[in-house]
This record gives structure tokens, C-alpha cells and sequence, in this order.
């Protein structure tokens, strides 16, 4: 498949779901040739117990026209994730596009939570998935990314620089720490990569329309726009907190959900950014799918540009009615 990354090599670290998904499918549809990974398999689920299979992942790109691999790999196994950058030097001798995506610690956290009442296994466990994973990932594909100049690594993170520099209470200490830990490490690579031409950028989506998010409102991609009005809870919406790591079930609706974008949205920032010759005026920086939109003149897959984090800013935190009037 010709498109402007082919002859591309990339890997999506945290690839079964959600925006990892997403991005692994777009970056093959524009020509790269993509590694996908993750942990949940048709061969066995994940500590997320989700439905989703990194399988699924692999049938998704072939199904764009992409050229793409897709292998169950836990980023906390060393020898797993070495082996990993070992195949692709064999295969290919080159890395251009690393995107650490893996996270999953969600389900280990106590929203709403002080650090002392957070259930310690819990917190100790999401700084694994959200930090541990995306070094051990460094660490080993680095060293391929940078034999050629021009090489970008991907952080994917939650909230903007600005939005995260207050103290994100609601998700508390643990959730706080990881997203921190990922913009510092941002910056890290960025000083590091410089000298070998590369560059790393954090990415952040908005309100992701994730599988799981759409599950817990009880909703789809399709009438997704049910989740933010009054009227009945959807069948099979407010999601059992056993099941998603919530200490309380979610509202039968949520008129703020109306500013949430598709996963795809985030994924056609990654394209745009990884296409850009110009790309290191970001190095080192955190980048929403809502700021490079209007940049780059890519769209959400309804064809409408949300701006998330600065509607949150400006109306969800104000406490102001929903209003997405001005922001998509």
C-alpha cells in the first residue's frame, strides 16, 4: 500500500484497543509498515479482561490495505520485548515510528481516592503498566529507531501539559504520577534523541470514545451521542465497578460526553505528526489530537475537529451547561 509513510517501519506498543488500535490501523493505511503488540490474545485475555484481541488489531490493518504484524507481548517481560526489536531488525533493519502506548492501569485505580486510602497493590501495579512498560520499550527499540536520522517516538498520555500542571485530584496520586512520569520522559528523549535527528512527542486524545467507554454508557460508535442526554439507562451502560476499576457506576448519562472524540481522531495526529518533515518544533512537547487538527487539516471520522482540553477548561470545569458550540 503507497501512501505518504510508506517504506516506514513502526511499532505500537499497546495496540489491542482504543487509541493504541486506532493508531497501529492509521499508520498502515498511510503506507508503514506496522508492528502491533499487546497483551490480551485470542489465546488468552489480559489482567483487563476485555473482549478485544491484539488478533483483532492485525485483521484490522490487513482490512485498511495495511501491511502489518500483529504478536502478543507483555512490555514488562525484558527478554519478550528484546526479541520483539530483534524480529524487526531481521526483518527490516530499521525503526522510524515508536509509539508507546501501553498503559492499562486504569483498572487498578480508586477514583477519588487519597494516596494513603488507595489500595497500595493497586497504585504500585499502574506505575508498572504506565511507566516500567514504556522504558523497558525505550530502552530496547531505541537503539534501532536512531541507525537512521529522522526517527519519532510517541508518548501517548492524558491532559495537556497546562491541564496536568494542577494537581489531577479525581484520578489521584498514582494515575497523577504515571501521566507526570510520561511527559518527563518525553522530554528526556527528546534531549537524547536530538543529536541522532529524532524526535519524541507526547500525544494526548480527549475524551476517548475507547470500546470501554462506550461499553460502560451502554452505547456505540454509531449512537454514541444517547450517552449525553436524559432518558433510560442503555442496556448494559453504567459499567459494574469490579469490572473497570471504578469505585462508583457512572450516570446513566453525561451531557459533557457530547465533546468526546472517536479513537481514530488521536490516530490521524499520530500520521500527521509522523509525516512531518518538520515535526521537531514539537520535540519534547505535549500535543493533543484537538490542537494539531486545524494544523495538520485532518478531521474526526464525523468530520468535525473537538478541542477537548480546552473545553474542559473553559466549560466542564466552570461547571457551565454542556456546549460544544465553538469547540468541534
Amino acid at each position: 500500500m503507497s501512501g505518504p509513510l510508506t517504506g516506514k517501519v513502526a511499532l505500537v506498543a499497546g495496540a489491542t484497543r482504543g487509541a493504541g488500535r486506532a493508531i497501529a490501523v492509521e499508520l498502515a493505511r498511510a503506507g508503514a509498515t506496522v508492528y502491533a503488540t499487546g497483551r490480551s490474545s485470542r489465546a488468552g485475555r489480559s489482567e483487563i479482561n476485555r473482549p478485544e484481541t491484539i488478533e483483532e488489531t492485525g485483521e484490522l490493518i490487513t482490512a485498511a490495505g495495511g501491511d502489518g504484524v500483529a504478536l502478543r507481548v507483555d512490555h514488562l517481560d525484558v527478554d519478550q520485548v528484546r526479541d520483539l526489536v530483534r524480529r524487526i531488525d531481521l526483518d527490516h533493519g530499521r525503526l522510524d515510528v515508536l509509539v508507546n502506548d501501553i498503559f492499562g492501569g486504569d483498572i487498578h485505580a480508586d477514583f477519588g481516592s487519597t494516596l494513603w486510602e488507595h489500595r497500595l497493590d493497586g497504585g504500585l501495579r499502574m506505575l508498572r503498566l504506565g511507566i516500567d512498560t514504556h522504558v523497558i520499550t525505550s530502552h530496547h527499540a531505541l537503539p534501532l529507531l536512531i541507525r537512521r536520522p529522522g526517527g519519532l517516538v510517541v508518548e501517548m498520555t492524558d491532559g495537556t501539559a497546562e491541564y496536568n500542571r494542577a494537581y489531577r485530584h479525581r484520578e489521584g496520586f498514582f494515575y497523577d504520577l504515571v501521566k507526570a512520569a510520561v511527559e518527563r520522559m518525553t522530554l528526556a528523549q527528546s534531549v537524547e534523541l536530538a543529536p541522532h535527528g529524532g524526535t519524541a512527542v507526547a500525544v494526548t486524545p480527549g475524551w476517548l470514545r475507547s470500546e470501554a467507554m462506550l461499553d460502560l454508557y451502554g452505547v456505540t460508535e454509531r449512537n454514541w451521542r444517547a450517552a449525553t442526554v436524559p432518558g433510560p439507562a442503555p442496556e448494559g451502560g453504567s459499567g459494574a465497578p469490579e469490572e473497570h476499576g471504578h469505585d462508583q457506576r457512572l450516570p446513566a448519562y453525561e451531557p459533557h460526553f457530547c465533546i468526546s472524540e472517536s479513537p481514530t481522531y488521536v490516530a490521524r495526529a499520530v500520521v500527521a505528526l509522523a509525516g512531518d518533515p518538520e515535526r521537531a518544533r514539537w520535540s519534547g512537547q505535549v500535543v493533543s489530537s484537538g490542537q494539531l487538527a486545524p494544523i495538520y487539516g485532518f478531521t474526526d471520522t464525523d468530520g468535525t475537529r473537538p478541542d477537548c482540553w480546552r473545553y474542559v477548561v473553559e466549560v466542564q470545569d466552570r461547571g457551565l451547561p454542556a456546549n460544544d458550540t465553538g469547540y468541534r
